[in-house]
């Protein structure tokens, strides 16, 4: 190694040690992933949630359901409330018949999303706007026994309310809109509510945020949370979903716990600038040549062509046309899968059905079959006639 690459090579580690004193001094940015999972720390996550949950809820048992809810619930025992926190949730056909299948039998569900469409109880969702220049979003609640303040919201999310529901049976508990800078209204909504269902009920809210470790931790608006959460029966067990989430919850590869660590991160690039060094440096051929090797050819064609001609010149004609037969009914076997033991209607029938030859033309083929299997020899004219029927009933026009 001459002076000059020993100049390159100090120059780049130094660079390389300064990049990683920079990030390893540099503040972690904020993850504000919406994960909405009950073990994540993050703004959007719902670990104060969980948490609290054991406390606000002390004599109630309260679940984790891991699995989906069409599983869960095959179990057609099971009462409770089940809630849904996530930024989107979209049920299938059958798993939501689970679902109702569970609130008709007295038994509650808690959904808070953003969007939901439920054509069986006539309810649609769509996004509030306003025309103000600057404004804040509100919530509150409309229960008079618990808090009236309006809670506020200081980040940028998808506002929803509720524009088409069931007046007859549904019940209004909470509304969102915005005011603008003088704390006039310019837009609201209805973003809370109740709808009875058999014997139990739907309670549905579109604002997850509510939840997260970020809201309840800002100024008073645990109250907010506290408040919607009251709705729910404490005399029942909670089942909460973990199975709907945006996040996930628990690490799935070796790469992404090994990157999530900011030190194991960092060892794993500079081993990755270790290797690349030793195969710039240290990675030169040092083996010997190695000769090309010319695989054999396949003689098999060749070998098969021998075979065949030996057995022409020697008029074994026969014995041909019985290998022939044979590699006839092996192609029925395997391509038209259809058994060989027997030969009679049925079987001509299976086989004009999964065939495009006529059921005349199969007959005549396998009675001429029949002739050559009767006589000791034949002639050459009679296995080219063989060879001839066979051909038209692989290859047919």
């Amino acid at each position: 190694m001459n002076k000059k690459t020993k100049i390159y090579l100090g120059l780049f580690s130094l660079l390389l040690i300064s990049i990683i004193y920079m990030e390893s001094v540099k503040p972690k940015p904020i993850n504000w992933f919406p994960s909405y999972v009950g073990k994540h720390k993050i703004p959007y996550g719902t670990y104060v949630l969980r948490s609290e949950l054991e406390n606000i809820f002390s004599t109630t048992k309260i679940d984790d359901v891991k699995i989906p809810p069409y599983l869960f619930l095959q179990d057609s025992t099971k009462q409770g409330t089940y809630v849904f926190i996530d930024d989107a949730i979209n049920f299938g056909e059958d798993e939501f018949n689970k679902l109702l299948q569970f609130v008709r039998r007295g038994n509650d569900i808690f959904i808070s999303t953003h969007g939901i469409t439920i054509d069986t109880l006539n309810i649609e969702t769509e996004g509030i706007f306003s025309t103000a220049i600057e404004q804040t979003p509100f919530f509150k609640l409309m229960n008079r026994n618990l808090s009236s303040k309006e809670f506020k919201f200081d980040r940028e999310f998808q506002n929803t309310s509720f524009v088409k529901i069931d007046t007859a049976s549904t019940i209004v508990l909470g509304k969102t809109g915005y005011v603008n800078q003088n704390e006039k209204r310019v837009a609201e909504g209805v973003n809370f509510l109740k709808q009875p269902y058999g014997k139990g009920n739907f309670y549905l809210h579109t604002f997850p945020e509510a939840f997260t470790n970020y809201f309840i931790l800002k100024s008073s608006n645990n109250q907010y949370t506290a408040s919607v959460l009251s709705y729910l029966d404490d005399s029942k067990p909670i089942f909460l979903d973990a199975y709907y989430k945006t996040g996930k919850s628990r690490i799935t590869s070796p790469m992404h716990y090994l990157l999530s660590s900011k030190s194991l991160k960092w060892a794993y690039y500079i081993a990755l600038i270790g290797i690349l060094f030793f195969v710039i440096f240290e990675g030169k051929r040092k083996q010997r040549y190695i000769p090309i090797i010319i695989p054999l050819k396949n003689q098999t064609l060749a070998f098969t062509r021998t075979i065949a001609n030996m057995y022409y010149e020697k008029s074994e004609h026969k014995n041909i046309a019985e290998h022939k037969i044979s590699y006839l009914l092996e192609y029925i076997r395997t391509k038209l899968h259809v058994p060989t033991i027997t030969i009679n209607d049925q079987f001509y029938t299976y086989v004009v059905s999964r065939s495009s030859i006529d059921k005349e033309k199969v007959i005549s083929l396998f009675n001429y079959i029949d002739q050559v299997h009767l006589k000791n020899t034949i002639t050459k004219e009679e296995l080219i006639k063989l060879n001839t029927l066979i051909e038209e009933f692989k290859n047919p026009i």
